[in-house]
């Protein structure tokens, strides 16, 4: 088969189902009992019209409800403010990541100034926030839904007047603290990044520090360790004011970014108590979407990351490289970053293993800011092609376990801890498995720690590659958090 194989993984899938009873080829654990709820683009054309990025795509949800060693799969569109508009116009409505709607001169004049978030097509992350379940975008207008049904809510409406235009769909949660933790940005005259936390079971953002900036960087995600944020300005950055006018200038929001690599890469540590900017250190330019954790280590923040050398990744994702027998996609490495807590020391690099790893994932609720040991993700074996196997890195010694099949692509890969897993790495791994030869989507079950396949369970229908899920257990069906 050609490279581009997975073409297929960017078509438009309308079918929804409920409660399909999965057949499982091998067996569960007995104690893999609670929900993976994963988002993702789903739907690529609105009419005549196409989205041109893989990240706009409107969002649809998927439900896999696992039990007594069975597994039962749900999806349902996402009913956003997006994609209610654009199904009642025929036309895309809202601007997203890479596309913007074709609006005339006079339209574009009327919402040129107008505050308001760009889109609540929440494709990226699902999270819980105030014990409601939510679909994110990085725009803040999170999307309720009911985690059973899959049925939206409406929109999560915050219980404060905290500005932002920007957010990550990657807060953190704080067990010790039983807090969240995220920022947005503000653009503006005066821009910022505004750090803020929220109690568990609150709608209240608390404001806990503001970091000014003349140039806002594009940022993902974001790490923390036990006592401080990490925030890490890659050198894509955008002028504020060109992007109060791109509704006008028909500009979808990334493109107004630019790569500014004589900039470096500035990694500002905030303390977590005080809300005050401990440090600011500079390192080579690099871009990034995904932290993998970070841990507090000798005077040090380590920090690990999925990093490409620049932001050329972003263009590699539009749909139109992606689905062509001749798209390229730039590899990332796993690569670790010391960050001095005193001083203007230069932040060291050092790659920790010759993989990719997107979309990592840790066992979060044991090791998010604390050392570890285990870290999963994708990777793929043609220099220049798209995830095609997955990875378990001992981020101490090297050491690489893989998981691979012919004409195979699989997506995040979400570790479940076992109930009173003595090991790091008790538990199993979930990811979602195009089979381009087959033409089908399974769900892939691993055993976490010698990562062989221990069950599979094929989709009704192929499910288009999507970002992010969590699986809330039933012991603990408020959390959802990476």
């Amino acid at each position: 088969m050609s490279l581009a194989a997975y073409h297929i993984g960017f078509e438009t899938l309308d079918q929804e189902v409920t409660d399909v009873d999965l057949k499982l080829q091998g067996t569960l654990p007995d104690w893999l009992t609670g929900n993976l709820l994963r988002t993702g683009p789903a739907k690529f054309e609105v009419g005549e019209q196409a989205y041109r990025h893989w990240f706009d795509g409107l969002a649809m949800l998927h439900r896999f409800s696992f039990e007594s060693g069975k597994i039962r799969y749900t999806n349902r569109f996402l009913q956003s403010g997006s994609y209610q508009d654009a199904m009642e116009t025929g036309q895309i409505h809202s601007g997203e990541f890479g596309t913007v709607p074709q609006r005339s001169l006079l339209t574009r004049l009327l919402t040129m100034l107008v505050d308001r978030p760009l889109t609540d097509n929440g494709n990226v992350n699902v999270t819980a926030i105030a014990n409601q379940t939510v679909a994110v975008t990085e725009a803040p207008a999170p999307v309720a839904f009911d985690p059973t049904t899959l049925e939206t809510l409406g929109r999560f409406e915050y219980a404060d007047d905290l500005a932002g235009q920007s957010t990550t769909a990657h807060p953190h949660f704080d067990p010790k603290r039983q807090q969240i933790i995220s920022y947005q940005v503000q653009f503006g005259r005066d821009s910022a990044y505004a750090f803020y936390t929220i109690e568990t079971a609150e709608k209240q953002r608390s404001l806990l520090a503001k970091v000014p900036v003349d140039k806002p960087a594009y940022t993902h995600s974001f790490p923390i360790s036990e006592r401080y944020i990490v925030f890490i300005e890659c050198p894509l950055v955008v002028d504020p004011l060109r992007l109060a006018t791109m509704r006008f200038h028909q500009t979808p929001f990334i493109e107004n970014y630019q790569w500014r690599p004589e900039r470096g890469t500035r990694f500002h540590i905030i303390d977590r108590e005080r809300g005050e900017r401990v440090n600011t250190c500079e390192g080579d330019p690099f871009f990034a979407f995904h932290y993998v954790n970070a841990f507090e280590q000798n005077g040090h923040i380590v920090v690990d990351a999925s990093s490409y050398p620049d932001a050329t990744i972003i263009d590699d994702f539009y749909l139109d490289n992606l689905r062509s027998d001749t798209g390229t996609l730039q590899k990332g490495q796993l690569t670790r970053y010391r960050v001095p807590l005193q001083g203007k020391s230069v932040v060291s690099a050092e790659s920790l293993a010759d993989v990719q790893m997107e979309f990592p994932r840790i066992h979060y609720e044991r090791c998010n800011a604390q050392p570890y040991q285990f870290a999963y993700g994708g990777d793929n074996q043609q220099p220049d092609g798209f995830i095609d196997q997955l990875a378990k890195v001992n981020v101490n010694t090297g050491d690489t376990k893989l998981w691979r099949q012919q004409d195979c692509y699989p997506g995040e890969p979400v570790f479940v801890a076992a109930p009173g897993g003595v090991t790091e790495d008790e538990g199993v791994i979930l990811s979602l498995v195009l089979d381009a030869s087959r033409r089908q989507t399974f769900l892939l079950v691993l055993n976490a720690q010698s990562f062989e396949e221990i069950g599979r369970a094929k989709v009704p229908h192929i499910i288009p590659f999507n970002f992010h899920g969590q699986f809330i257990s039933d012991a603990a069906p408020n959390q959802a958090y990476h």
